[in-house]
């Protein structure tokens, strides 16, 4: 049923609606299954914007198959883009722009994909960086700096996750004993960038300056709760993890500084606000409206567009009137090799679930000479991510749920 029907405004959209779950659930699967069909047309010689329209599509088909009938928003969380090595922001090039719609992948690059599904404004967002191969069959062992970036990148990203369970969540033993742990404060948020730098600098790396995570509700993916990493200059995070939550999170980590700079790229990438202003242009409204009825207030691509000439010239007056907000591309000050990872995860009484992630990093194919030493974070990445609650039952039940009939 449509969200903004009359006698729907008591729904409750919070994780104690198991519906709420299923919908987060069904728009990950989308996500994920998706992602690892672009992950292999990441190979050298392929086009970025190649990549980022057989992503868009391949999204589109999946969301036409779940949901079939149902007076239910269903879309993009976030359209497929496409990061080369320095690259730290999503990217995705406009097919009209000869310059970059030229840009190919490079041998040996890490390559960061990022997109997602929603399902009536409940969106999913995975980001993963992959090695460009030579070929689309190559998958060598991966050695040198380049294993140095993933395996801090990976370690880094499981060491967050395992900071954001509330403290106490997860203890066992007496109630003396799980209040005692339930009262300890959780982490700062200089704490957690202090653990994740060590976590980088064991693999001469460096966090990416301002790497934020995003508490994420309906049709919203910048919620009013952020965990900021290595914040720059007027920047901090706010609020705490806590159970009923759904988290984007974010970990970026680089082989320079951990600097960033705005690159001279065009801003491609947007997201309606919820400001609203009198635009004068008929383009600009124009796009406005076509925004509106497909992507909500979802981030989305002017290469999404109906009219791509139209868009750039359109998308000038709603920035300005702050109708849209732009991602500006952004990459490595030093413009080494950057890696990103992003997850979606639910927080519940028994944990942290991951909704939507990339896939785990292979570590016998990522070999370096150096590792993380440092005792308490070795102490913190053996802890459960959640606890162990038998949940073959649980799923045969929510694969009968509504929606989830026409998935794999």
């Amino acid at each position: 049923m449509a969200s903004e029907d009359k006698d729907n405004k008591e729904i409750d959209y919070t994780l104690n609606n198991p519906d709420t779950l299923t919908k987060y659930k069904t728009a990950a699967q989308i996500s994920e299954k998706v992602l690892g069909e672009v992950s292999k047309l990441c190979v050298a010689g392929s086009k970025i914007v190649d990549i980022c329209e057989k992503g868009d599509k391949l999204i589109e088909e999946e969301i036409a198959k779940v949901y079939r009938g149902k007076k239910i928003t269903k879309g993009f969380s976030h359209p497929t883009t496409i990061s080369p090595s320095a690259f730290v922001t999503p990217y995705t090039p406009l097919k009209g722009d000869e310059k970059e719609a030229s840009v190919e992948i490079k041998a040996g690059e890490p390559i960061k994909i990022q997109l997602g599904a929603q399902i009536d404004g409940f969106g999913s967002i995975v980001c993963d960086t992959v090695i460009a191969p030579a070929e689309a069959e190559t998958e060598p062992v991966i050695e040198g700096r380049t294993a140095d970036l993933l395996l801090a990148t990976y370690y880094a990203n499981e060491l967050l996750l395992r900071l954001m369970v509330p403290p106490g969540l997860l203890a066992s033993g007496t109630d003396e004993e799980k209040a005692k742990a339930a009262s300890v404060k959780p982490p700062t948020q200089s704490k957690i960038t202090s653990l994740l730098e060590k976590v980088a600098q064991a693999y001469e790396c460096n966090i990416i300056e301002s790497t934020t995570s995003w508490l994420f509700t309906r049709n919203e993916i910048e919620g009013t709760k952020k965990i900021v990493i290595s914040p720059g200059e007027g920047t901090k995070g706010e609020g705490v993890p806590e159970v009923g939550d759904v988290w984007g999170v974010e970990m970026g980590v680089s082989l320079g500084s951990g600097k960033v700079k705005q690159f001279e790229q065009r801003t491609t990438l947007h997201r309606r606000t919820t400001t609203t202003y009198a635009l004068k242009r008929p383009t600009s409204r124009k796009i406005l409206s076509e925004v509106q009825k497909k992507f909500g207030t979802f981030p989305f691509s002017l290469r999404q567009l109906d009219d791509e000439r139209d868009a750039k010239s359109g998308v000038i007056e709603c920035v300005r009137g702050n109708v849209f907000r732009q991602y500006e591309v952004t990459g490595e000050k030093d413009e080494a090799p950057v890696a990103r990872l992003l997850t979606t995860i639910a927080i519940t009484k028994n944990g942290i679930t991951k909704i939507g992630a990339p896939p785990a990093l292979d570590l016998t194919k990522a070999k370096s000479d150096k590792k993380i030493e440092d005792e308490e974070i070795l102490k913190i990445l053996e802890q459960p991510l959640a606890r162990n609650t038998g949940k073959n039952k649980k799923k045969k039940k929510a694969t009968k749920k509504e929606g989830e009939a026409d998935e794999e």
